[in-house]
């Protein structure tokens, strides 16, 4: 009698807790947010950004955690291997994508993730030195055509989302301009203001106030159709037709992430994202906000790796890793 009385009560115990446990509301303790650069950088900014809205939706703070190196890979392994509860998710950029294309990862991209939101997407801009004799499109590629090889474009990496989009610019209008890395966009930036490189598919919220200043030249943008924060320049795709890169940002939490907390999140990144402080933020740095089912994230992620893999291929990128 002793042993079922303990047993009755062991059983009971464990009935109680799993009742606990189920009636615990999520979230019920502070969420990470990894994100996977350093502080200060565009990911980081948006991170914080929607950190803090979340923070008063949820009843719990969201912590943004910077897990920087490999290119955004070091980051992003710690969420694909965290526990797929809720309380450790990550926020990425169209990077996500071109690493999948061009580094041998520890991960599947596509399938060992749980889309949530795609919170937007924005382009870059072809910025040109003022003192540079070339005034649109047609002009840079016929003077490229003329001389080739002579056009120096930077990027932020060999690899990277800048490398990759000015690769696919070269393959489609047929130029041969030579590709000078950079650590960052700062530190290029620097050499275009001073002329040492020409041309540079720079991100459209460092472009666009030195655009307005008339410090560099804009000439195309990297979206589809023409951009609202740069209203006057004429979309890349109306002199090569079929070009179209577009930088995105989204978030994601570990595979097998419950149903449930996927649709809270996606619902309430959703509703942070029609808030008009939040939107005009946005959309003065160029960003058009997206309003999207995880399913249209998942889409975004599966065209973006198979596009750069592609560029990748075409242009034989190696990166020694």
């Amino acid at each position: 009698m002793r042993i079922s009385a303990i047993c009755a009560a062991a059983a009971f115990a464990l009935f109680a807790a799993n009742i606990s446990c189920a009636q615990e509301k999520y979230p019920a303790r502070p969420i990470r947010l990894v994100v996977p650069f350093a502080p200060g950088g565009g990911t980081d900014i948006m991170a914080r950004t929607f950190a803090q809205k979340l923070s008063e939706s949820f009843g719990q703070t969201v912590v943004v955690d910077n897990r920087a190196g490999g290119g955004g890979t070091i980051g992003t392994e710690t969420v694909v291997r965290a526990t797929p509860d809720g309380y450790t998710m990550i926020i990425v950029s169209g990077s996500f994508a071109t690493n999948a294309a061009v580094y041998k990862l520890p991960y599947d991209s596509v399938n060992d993730i749980a889309p949530i939101a795609l919170l937007g997407e924005t382009g870059n801009a072809i910025a040109l030195p003022v003192t540079l004799p070339i005034k649109n499109m047609k002009e840079l590629i016929a003077y490229d055509k003329a001389s080739p090889g002579k056009l120096n474009y930077g990027s932020t990496g060999t690899g990277g989302f800048t490398h990759l989009i000015s690769e696919l610019f070269n393959q489609l209008a047929g130029t041969r301009m030579t590709h000078v890395p950079y650590k960052g966009t700062g530190p290029a930036l620097n050499d275009l203001l001073g002329g040492q490189i020409q041309v540079l598919f720079t991100s459209l919220p460092a472009a666009v106030p030195l655009i307005k200043q008339n410090r560099i030249r804009g000439i195309g943008v990297t979206t589809p159709k023409r951009s609202n924060a740069l209203p006057d320049i004429p979309a890349i795709a109306e002199a090569v037709p079929g070009y179209e890169a577009v930088l995105w940002y989204g978030f994601w939490g570990p595979k097998q992430l419950p149903k449930s907390i996927v649709t809270l999140w996606n619902t309430e990144i959703r509703k942070a994202v029609k808030l008009p402080d939040l939107r005009e933020r946005l959309t003065s740095e160029g960003l058009e906000p997206a309003d999207a089912p995880p399913e249209r994230f998942s889409e975004v992620v599966r065209r973006d790796v198979a596009k750069w893999q592609k560029v990748v291929k075409t242009g034989n990128i190696k990166t020694g890793s």
